[in-house]
């Protein structure tokens, strides 16, 4: 018995493959704003990308909500406000001169 992941299958709605996208991003973002040197942070124009990844990484989140209200619903709301701050903290590092 072989366990298959939903990552990689893209009609399928997968919650790992929302929240690698989104970090990945934003850590995309981060490294290229110049982070690990505090003192040369500046915007770049690859960080658009980056911003277009967090959102289809916030829209992959989105798919993952159900009609029914439980606890796997409030699960995916936290994680869809987690994502709306990976996109304000991205447009933030956007905008470092």
């Amino acid at each position: 018995m072989r366990l298959r992941s939903n990552i990689f299958r893209l009609r399928q709605r997968s919650l790992a493959r929302a929240t690698l996208l989104s970090l990945g991003a934003f850590a995309a973002s981060l490294r290229l704003a110049g982070f690990p040197h505090i003192e040369n942070l500046h915007g770049s124009d690859w960080q658009f990308l980056a911003l277009l990844v967090a959102g289809l990484g916030m829209a992959e989140t989105a798919r993952c909500l159900q009609r029914k209200w439980n606890l796997y619903h409030a699960g995916v709301l936290i994680l869809l406000y987690t994502d709306l701050l990976i996109l304000a903290g991205i447009v933030v590092l956007l905008a470092v001169p």
